[in-house]
């Protein structure tokens, strides 16, 4: 099928935003070229234009793609039907895999990070607002709700939900040095396998209480 307003307008709006999340990643916003978002999607620069009204337009709703996305995975693993120990390993495993599916994405929440200094950056207060506030909410909430029940230990809710983004953001936007120190490729299935269970084993250990029975064994 064609792409298109007459054809598959949302495939098509994705490609180009797919293909805009490299080119801003790899570029910064100054420096991204319009012409070479289209050419990597399959379309020409007038149907971008169709689709977004210009660059800036554009970074924006690349944003929105990549934080959705992102959100998205944190949230159905917020709806599963398990235990808060468990529900904290599944929610740092699905943002980690999320992640590990679009490396890009810590880079260029790098750059709007870097971009948002004294200048500001329009697009920051409505990421925050609309993705990064209530996912914080309802994970530090969960947190809240392990330790009530004796899973947890009594940490800062804010501070750890912060370190198990750090952990997994972490990592890739580091992966060229990574790649330098470790001499292998840190995307490679085997190092990303490695990274994700360092990850949890690193959290386990952090957050999680010794399980009542196994407590009440060595009284």
């Amino acid at each position: 099928m064609k792409p298109g307003p007459r054809g598959n307008p949302e495939a098509t709006r994705g490609a180009i935003l797919e293909a805009a999340l490299q080119e801003f990643a790899a570029e910064g916003v100054a420096g991204a070229r319009t012409d070479a978002i289209a050419r990597a999607a399959g379309v020409n620069k007038a149907l971008l234009y169709y689709y977004f009204h210009d660059k800036e337009s554009l970074y924006g709703a690349a944003l929105d793609h990549a934080f959705s996305r992102v959100a998205h995975a944190i949230e159905q693993a917020l709806e599963l039907e398990l235990p808060p120990r468990e529900k904290i390993l599944a929610v740092a495993g699905a943002h980690f895999d999320v992640i590990s599916q679009s490396p890009v994405f810590p880079r260029l929440v790098q750059r709007e990070m870097m971009r948002a200094g004294r200048a500001g950056s329009p697009h920051i207060r409505q990421l925050a607002e609309r993705f990064m506030k209530p996912t914080q909410m309802r994970l530090a909430a969960l947190v809240q709700e392990g330790i009530a029940a004796g899973e947890f230990r009594p940490v800062d809710p804010l501070h750890f939900v912060l370190s198990m983004v750090a952990l997994n953001v972490f990592y890739f936007s580091s992966a060229p040095v990574v790649a330098h120190i470790t001499q292998k490729d840190p995307l490679s299935p085997e190092m990303i396998a490695a990274r994700r269970k360092a990850v949890l084993d690193l959290l386990a250990a952090g957050l999680l209480c010794e399980p009542k029975n196994e407590r009440e064994k060595t009284r």
